[in-house]
């Protein structure tokens, strides 16, 4: 919910209405802002990245965001952090472990290759509602709320750094990112009113949110294959479940293959 009225605060500093004097006037603006939620996502949480790509989509295209063009920011703000140890919690503490950076930064790799994938609804875009191609009036940027989203993110950033530094046992036990954002919240409140109206709305996502969490805490990690490429392309090529009952195998032949497909499953969700 800190997010959300971080958003607000992003969108009312003007800084999305100006855009347009930057960015081309056709699907290939649409990519940029694609390439600036990717580059965003790869030092900030990627809730923060796609909810100030999506302000900036609001603005560029009139209120008019095709719904695969929301998927695609949502891409990107989770492809931008595969390659950098700051923007996404996994890899920052594969980097606590002992991780090297330059081992997860060979990751840029396919997620550009992914950035270009799911840059194609940027076309679709651009046909279903054109870019803001001109600026009516001269924006005039609220320094203050774009202060007040840079607190915000730099204290979070800063929190989740030391925290998974020095405090990794407690990490698990308090939610220091969420203290770090009300906080800065709360310390703006008197320079510039946040949108409180936004709250109810933002509650029932983060209740979706902590849904999904509790799902993925029950799977059997245990139980997992291994994380490598080479799993993720074994279950492209793997029968689907469908057809195992559809076949004349044996019995003990059908289980022993329905097994192996439901941890390739497991394994597909958890990725």
């Amino acid at each position: 919910m800190g997010f959300a009225l971080l958003s607000r605060h992003f969108e009312k500093s003007h800084v999305p209405v100006a855009l347009p004097k930057y960015l081309p006037h056709d699907w290939k603006g649409g990519f940029i802002l694609l390439v600036i939620v990717w580059i965003l996502s790869s030092f900030l949480d990627n809730i923060a990245a796609a909810l100030i790509g999506g302000a900036m989509a609001l603005q560029l295209f009139r209120a008019k965001v095709h719904l695969g063009y929301l998927a695609a920011i949502v891409a990107a703000s989770n492809a931008g952090g595969a390659w950098s140890v700051l923007g996404d919690t996994t890899t920052t503490m594969m980097w606590i472990a002992g991780v090297s950076p330059i081992q997860v930064f060979h990751a840029i790799i396919a997620a550009t290759v992914a950035l270009f994938i799911f840059g194609i609804p940027a076309i679709k875009q651009q046909r279903y509602s054109p870019i803001l191609a001109h600026v009516h009036e001269h924006p005039r940027f609220d320094w203050m709320r774009i202060g007040i989203a840079g607190l915000v993110l730099g204290l979070s950033l800063a929190t989740n750094l030391i925290v998974n530094v020095k405090f990794t046992r407690q990490a698990d036990h308090f939610p220091f990112l969420g203290v770090a954002v009300w906080v800065a919240i709360l310390l703006s409140v008197g320079m510039r009113r946040p949108d409180w109206e936004v709250l109810p709305r933002a509650f029932r996502g983060s209740i979706f949110l902590l849904s999904l969490v509790l799902i993925a805490s029950m799977m059997p990690v245990e139980k997992l294959p291994l994380a490598s490429w080479r799993t993720t392309l074994a279950w492209v090529f793997y029968p689907p479940c469908s057809t195992i009952f559809r076949s004349r195998r044996s019995r003990s032949s059908r289980t022993a293959t329905t097994g192996a497909c439901s941890r390739m499953r497991w394994g597909l969700v958890a990725r």
